[in-house]
């Protein structure tokens, strides 16, 4: 009897130690899945911006300047707030140009008409078609930095200043990224009248601008 139990006992010691060397049979944990985070507009940015713009001045100013025309380049700041496919939004933007137009008069007169600056502080409204796409309208205040001079033989008059007005305008934006997104804009801004060559020959007249831009924003 004690020769059977001490067998077993053996046996019992040999399988635990035998079963101790085997691989083990339990699954791996499963792997753990992240959601992608949820996109959203909504936040500030900042940006750079450029591209052409079209001047047309009005009245009087289109025979005296013709239609200055070049490029623009400059900088963008604002904040989005998104609510389900809504973006309303606040931008603004202030950029270097260089519009410009050279005119000779039938009295041999020449007259040269320069935008130096462009700026808008606008409103947008936008709504998301798909999750990274933002088709948008925008609209509010513009101003230019605008120059225009006259010279003849004996005259020479000069006038520079910052004309306030409105703009229009719609874009697209889209993210590439969760923080960088491209966009392309059309803006329509109205510049109001300005009195240019006070006294003789005074011209009063106001500019407006068609700018095509593209920019690139970093959203925080």
């Amino acid at each position: 009897m004690r020769k059977f139990l001490a067998a077993a006992l053996m046996a019992g010691v040999a399988s635990s130690a035998f079963a101790a060397d085997l691989p083990s049979r339990k699954a791996p944990p499963a792997p753990v899945y992240a959601a992608p985070p949820v996109f959203t507009w909504t936040g500030f940015y900042v940006g750079v911006n450029g591209g052409y713009g079209f001047g047309d001045f009005r009245g009087a100013g289109n025979t005296t300047f013709g239609n200055p025309s070049g490029g623009l380049i400059g900088g963008t700041a604002g904040y989005n707030y998104q609510i389900n496919s809504l973006v309303l939004g606040v931008e603004g933007d202030l950029d270097w140009a260089d519009l410009s137009k050279s005119k000779t008069l039938p009295s041999k007169a020449v007259t040269t008409a320069k935008v130096d600056a462009l700026g808008h502080v606008l409103g947008r409204v936008g709504f998301t078609p798909f999750d990274r796409t933002l088709l948008y309208v925008t609209g509010g205040y513009a101003g230019g930095q605008v120059k225009g001079t006259f010279d003849a033989p004996g005259a020479h008059f000069s006038n520079s200043a910052w004309q306030s007005g409105y703009a229009v305008g719609a874009g697209v934006e889209y993210a590439i990224t969760q923080n960088v997104s491209v966009k392309a804009q059309y803006l329509f801004s109205q510049l109001g009248d300005q009195t240019y060559f006070a006294g003789k020959p005074a011209v009063k007249t106001g500019l407006n601008v068609n700018a095509v831009t593209a920019g690139i924003n970093y959203r925080f």
